[in-house]
């Protein structure tokens, strides 16, 4: 098993001393901002190691590469994009904080996510739908690195799907827009040009990302382990149990704690260096 070590302007002294903490036998440097120190052995202590020095790390199992890899699952609000798209619609109707507080509430896993989505949108009722589309033109933002690792995903042949407890106002637009293979999602009901508060169709829960996952791998005939999924919540945990590589990125200790990997200090594209 291999350590890598990622970060801007990691130290040397940071690195001899995860290379002794971890007993490995080498330092390979990936590029500037990605390390490998070689046949590391998983001990206490590494992950206190890295948030003191600033720098994120995952265990790879030594020549995992890329292309060894067939689907990629990545969730959209705070994951993908830099918002949580439905706390930015309420702010246009002066909401913004109770669904907030609802939302983090849902992320922590302190509220059923099918309970706290039917909170939130009924808390839009009346708002015109034109705020749709002005939390998209006006405060969606790609998480750094997000554009760079689907270009570079779907160069390796790799099935890039997002599945979101979101919108699909949002991820059909970002589907087009990053060249997504497939894009899930739930519906807000309008009528009038208005929003009714309430979500048509089936709803993209928990269960849903994971099973979108799940539908998806068996149709590719790929094992789990050929699978990589990202998230940020509690809501992501059911999908990352059926991939098999979770990437945490800047996310809730819940799903922290059942991650392969956590970005805490880099951007999305550093995914790839982990199987360079």
């Amino acid at each position: 098993m291999n350590l890598v070590v990622l970060g801007t302007d990691i130290e040397t002294p940071v690195l001899k001393n995860l290379a002794r903490h971890c007993g490995a036998r080498a330092i390979e440097q990936i590029d500037a901002s990605a390390f490998r120190l070689v046949d590391a052995q998983t001990r206490d202590g590494i992950a206190a190691l890295c948030d003191a020095a600033g720098v994120d790390f995952a265990f790879v199992p030594a020549g995992r590469r890329l292309n060894d890899f067939g689907l990629f699952v990545t969730d959209m609000d705070s994951t993908l994009i830099d918002i949580e798209c439905i706390d930015e619609i309420a702010d246009q109707c002066g909401k913004k904080a109770q669904v907030a507080e609802i939302t983090e509430a849902a992320m922590r896993g302190e509220i059923d996510f099918r309970e706290s989505l039917n909170r939130r949108v009924a808390l839009l009722e009346g708002l015109s739908a034109d705020a749709l589309d002005t939390v998209y033109r006006e405060r969606l933002q790609l998480n750094p690195g997000a554009r760079e690792l689907i270009g570079a995903l779907k160069a390796a042949g790799i099935v890039t799907v997002l599945v979101s407890g979101g919108f699909t106002y949002f991820t059909e637009r970002l589907k087009a827009d990053l060249g997504f293979d497939h894009a899930y999602a739930n519906t807000l009901e309008r009528v009038d040009g208005k929003l009714t508060g309430r979500v048509c169709g089936p709803v993209v829960d928990a269960q849903a990302k994971a099973d979108h996952l799940t539908r998806i791998r068996n149709q590719l005939d790929l094992s789990a382990d050929r699978v990589i999924a990202a998230g940020d919540g509690a809501n992501d945990l059911p999908m990352f149990r059926a991939a098999g590589f979770g990437v945490a990125y800047k996310a809730k200790p819940v799903l922290r704690a059942q991650a392969d990997c956590s970005l805490n200090h880099s951007g999305l594209d550093a995914v790839l260096k982990l199987f360079a």
